[in-house]
This record gives C-alpha cells, structure tokens and sequence, in this order.
C-alpha cells in the first residue's frame, strides 16, 4: 500500500476562504492536485490558487458551481473530472440562516437543504463509483456539531447536517468492500466541527458581542461558554490536518464515523 498522497487529487467545495481554503492547503502539502470550487471574482480566484500553490503541493485549478443548482453540480463535477480523476471529494460548502420554526420559510428550507445536503448527493453519487473502479477513494463531508446535537433557531441547518451524517453511513456501507487493503479502499466520513472561527459564526458573534456592549471577545467568550467546555474556538487549520489525516492510504478500514472537534460539546 502506497502511504503518500501525492499525486491525489481532489475536489474541495468551498475552498475560496474559511475551512475549505485550510483543507486544501491541508491536501496540498500533502502533495494532493487540488480542484477550488466556490462562487468568487475572478481576483478571488486567482488569490485562492495563488495561496494553495504557495505550499509547493500539486497543481490547482478553480471550478465554478451554484450549489443550489442541481445541473450545475452535475456540471462542476464533470468539469474537475475531465481535469483529473477525483480521488478525494470533500464537501465543505455550507450555508446557515438563524431562524425559528415559526419565522421560517420554504425558500430558506430549500437553499439551505439543497447547499449543505443535496449537493453532497450529487458529488457523491458522481464521484464514488469512479473511486471504487480505481481501488482508492476518500468522501469527507463537513457537518457540523450541529449534524449530531439540535439548536434552537436551526432547523433547516440542523436538518440539513443531520441528514449528511446519515447519507454518509449509507455511502461508507455501499462502499465499505468495493476495494482493498492494499488500493487503499475507499472511505466515507464526516467531520463535524463545533465553534470554528469562520465566517459563517459572525452573525451569532455579532449577536453576542452586541450584548457585551459590542465587545467581540466577550460576544465569542458568551458562545463558547454556552456550549463548549473547552472554551476554545477552533482554527480552521485543525479541519484540515484531521481532513488529511483521514485521507491517508493506512486509513482504509475507517469509514462511517461522524468526528466531532467541538471541545466537548458533543460529550455533555
């Protein structure tokens, strides 16, 4: 069994900034061809390229793609597939709307189903079984704390990341004998972070940071306090290494977990 990744490739969505960009830098050290993906300008773009090529990993190319759009998936995996072969797909684009049950609406339901769920769908019914006829595969989707324990005011993402856990143990079962020890087998995780200093946190950090008299520090010190006994926000870079780490040819017999890096919010 080969034990490096380079020569990889992989399809990262969202990876113009946040946990995807960390992840692809994770893969690209690792010497990993790396597909960006996301919806950016063109000086976006090419700033996201530039800082994966910098870490001296394989090539890089950025795919465009609405996730909401069901044919322009289907078009961004074909397009990153006529590129190269896909061995590892990670879905990690993601979005999340703070709202009640009662205040919701249909439309939220749907963006927020169709980014985080049903896009994950279509990657991976397009991707697996061209890495199981290639022996090598690795699928790490990105749900959240949030696809194992509920929130209130969170439905729809709620739903959402719960619904990709269990797509992902159905998808590491399908999948589970279709290789070998030796090809590296092809795996089906999740990662699911708890609170990540990203983007997506800063409507909630704003929030709280508004009742601390506008105190950003304190607003994030009131959103650790409420739910993670660490007390520690994560860095997005420790998406990346475990996504790494899971990617690895050794890592063939784990398959069908939910890892949550959440500072212990999870175990209460």
């Amino acid at each position: 069994m080969t034990e490096t990744l380079a020569g990889r490739t992989a399809l990262v969505t969202g990876s113009q900034q946040g946990i995807g960009l960390a992840i692809a830098l994770a893969l690209a050290r690792e010497g990993v061809a790396v597909a960006l993906h996301g919806l950016a300008t063109p000086d976006e773009q090419a700033a996201a390229c530039d800082t994966v090529r910098a870490v001296g990993g394989g090539d890089v190319r950025f795919f465009e793609g609405d996730l909401r759009d069901p044919a322009a998936v289907a078009a961004l995996v074909a397009a990153a597939q006529a590129w190269r072969p896909i061995d590892i797909l990670v879905n990690n684009a993601g979005i999340q709307r703070i709202v009640t049950l009662a205040e919701a609406t249909r439309e939220t339901w749907d963006a927020i189903l169709a980014v985080n769920l049903s896009a994950a769908f279509d990657t991976m019914r397009l991707c697996l079984p061209g890495m199981a006829a290639r022996g090598y595969g690795r699928v790490v989707n990105i749900a959240s704390v949030h696809g194992l324990v509920g929130s209130v005011a969170k439905a729809p993402y709620v739903a959402a990341k719960h619904g990709l856990v269990g797509m992902s143990k159905v998808a590491a079962l399908e999948y589970a004998a279709q290789s070998s020890k030796q090809a590296g087998g092809v795996t089906v995780n999740c990662i699911c972070p708890g609170w990540t200093e990203t983007a997506i946190i800063e409507p909630q950090v704003a929030a709280r940071a508004a009742e601390h008299g506008g105190d950003r520090q304190a607003g994030i010190a009131s959103l650790l306090a409420e739910k993670q006994p660490s007390l520690r926000t994560s860095d997005p870079a420790e998406i990346g290494t475990l996504t790494a780490f899971l990617c690895q040819p050794a890592m063939h017999n784990l398959t069908g977990t939910a890892i949550p890096i959440d500072g212990g919010w999870t175990a209460q």
